[in-house]
């Protein structure tokens, strides 16, 4: 990576991303009537402004662009969430404003910098901005992500983010950056066979905090059913170690990355759930794949969250 170039306005200028965790009400009012807020900061920052898909509680909402253009964005960002709380505050008895708050979600190897040492460079940045910034200390779920939360006045938080953005570019991030990417809104979780699932789309899938507890679970349970020999389930039964059979469909086009080369994929997912799965070929005229499962409940719900995660 060359040294940044700092140019005679004293501004930095590459293109960067950052990204934002957001809940879905404040992504709501970036977003805008018909996406015109949205549409409008795209336009008048320069910056590339992106939304994550999905029906989660948190979005992740990326700005990408030269330095003055995320600025631009983020100055935006920070006015309008300025304003919807003085819109919420005009009808409470309230009379101090709380600050705008922002949360980025960063790379973890870049969040030491980022503290300094002993906190000087964390420390420094607030006394400078006048902005609260707090790194948190855990990593986000299934990533090596953490939030920096920045609350203050719109003008601190800008006076912050430049900041940040600066120390990010002295020092890129250590090795591969696991992104994190939020969790889609808690549908309702299932309970069945002492193990918790929630439904997305038409699968149910093993709610992932339950996800080591099935794998000590499918592990226990070897014992009771010798591998190829299957007790027939009874239908009403459901007692945990009982064999049954689970059919899924996955479009023709996603198959491939469920077998992996030469089968190595769909082994691995064998030897980990330790149920039986068995791949159906591909009918005439059909654009999905019949996959079979068969082998106790929790090695199938073990199997089917692999699948799934592929």
């Amino acid at each position: 990576m060359e040294p940044i170039k700092v140019q005679s306005e004293g501004g930095l200028n590459v293109t960067l991303t950052i990204r934002l965790l957001m809940h879905g009400k404040e992504v709501g009012s970036i977003i805008g009537k018909k996406g015109e807020t949205v549409k409008k900061m795209r336009e008048d920052s320069g910056a590339r402004i992106n939304i994550s898909e999905g029906n989660c509680p948190e979005r992740i909402v990326t700005i990408t662009g030269p330095t003055d253009a995320i600025f631009k964005a983020f100055a935006m960002i920070a006015y309008k969430f300025e304003e919807d709380i003085i819109n919420s505050m005009s009808n409470s008895p309230a009379t101090s404003k709380p600050p705008v708050t922002l949360r980025l979600v960063v790379p973890a190897s870049q969040c030491g910098s980022l503290i300094g040492k002993g906190g000087s460079k964390i420390k420094e940045m607030r006394e400078s901005t006048g902005a609260q910034v707090q790194v948190a200390g855990d990593m986000l779920p299934n990533s090596t992500e953490r939030a920096v939360t920045i609350s203050g006045a719109p003008e601190a938080i800008i006076q912050c983010v430049k900041q940040i953005c600066v120390v990010m570019l002295e020092s890129p991030p250590k090795g591969a950056t696991i992104p994190y990417r939020p969790k889609p809104a808690s549908t309702p979780v299932i309970f069945s066979g002492g193990q918790a699932y929630t439904i997305q789309g038409q699968y149910a899938i093993p709610h992932p905090d339950q996800l080591s507890k099935l794998h000590q679970l499918a592990m226990q349970q070897t014992p009771f059913t010798p591998l190829g020999q299957t007790t027939p389930a009874f239908p009403g039964l459901d007692a945990s170690n009982q064999a049954s059979t689970h059919e899924l469909t996955i479009p023709n086009d996603l198959i491939g990355c469920i077998i992996g080369r030469q089968g190595t994929k769909i082994n691995e997912i064998r030897q980990m759930s330790g149920a039986q799965i068995k791949i159906a070929n591909a009918m005439e005229g059909s654009s999905e794949r019949q996959i079979t499962i068969t082998g106790t409940p929790a090695n199938i719900s073990l199997a089917q969250y692999l699948i799934n995660a592929r």
